[in-house]
C-alpha cells in the first residue's frame, strides 16, 4: 500500500505570517464596529431623522396669505391656475427658500478648465431679440433684465 500524503489545507491560518500571503476578506468595516449605530432607529422603520439640519434660509419678511375661494360653477380653469401662480409667485414665504450651495473649485488648475470659450452662436452679431422673456412673469425677471437691458448699455 501507498501511503498517502496528507494535503496542506486551502485556508489559511491567521498566524501563517509570510511576506507573500495576502488576505483580501476585510470589506467594511467587520465586526468590530458595533456601537457606530442606533439599534432602536433600526427597529423603528417610522423614526424621524430629528437630528439633521437644513441650510434654507427662511425670508424675513412676514407675508399675509390671501386666499380667494374660487366658485367653481363660474370658474374658467386657466383664469383660477394663472390666478393661483401669480399668488404664489408673489409669496416669499413659499418653499424653495434659499440656501446655501458650495460647489468644487474650478479654477486654473481644475481638470473642468475654463467654460469662457464657450458663447452663443448668432449669424446677426449678437443683437438677439430676448424681449420676450420679460412675458413670462417674475420667475424671469432676473433673466430678462440679464439680457432684455436697455440699448443704452451697450454703447
Amino acid at each position: 500500500m501507498k501511503r498517502q500524503r496528507k494535503k496542506e489545507p486551502l485556508i489559511i491560518s491567521k498566524d501563517d505570517v509570510r511576506d507573500n500571503i495576502v488576505t483580501y476578506n476585510d470589506e467594511g468595516g467587520g465586526e468590530e464596529d458595533t456601537q457606530a449605530f442606533d439599534i432602536g432607529t433600526l427597529r423603528n422603520p417610522e423614526a424621524r431623522e430629528e437630528s439633521k439640519m437644513r441650510r434654507d434660509v427662511m425670508p424675513e419678511t412676514i407675508f399675509q396669505i390671501r386666499r380667494t375661494v374660487p366658485l367653481w360653477e363660474n370658474i374658467d380653469v386657466q383664469d383660477f391656475i394663472h390666478r393661483r401662480l401669480k399668488e404664489n409667485d408673489l409669496d416669499p414665504t413659499a418653499p424653495p427658500y434659499d440656501s446655501l450651495a458650495t460647489y468644487a473649485y474650478e479654477g486654473n488648475d481644475s481638470i473642468a478648465n475654463s467654460l469662457s470659450s464657450l458663447e452663443s452662436l448668432t449669424t446677426d452679431g449678437g443683437n438677439q431679440d430676448y424681449d420676450y422673456l420679460s412675458d413670462w412673469g417674475p420667475r424671469f425677471k432676473k433673466l430678462a433684465d440679464m439680457y432684455g437691458g436697455d440699448e443704452s448699455d451697450q454703447d
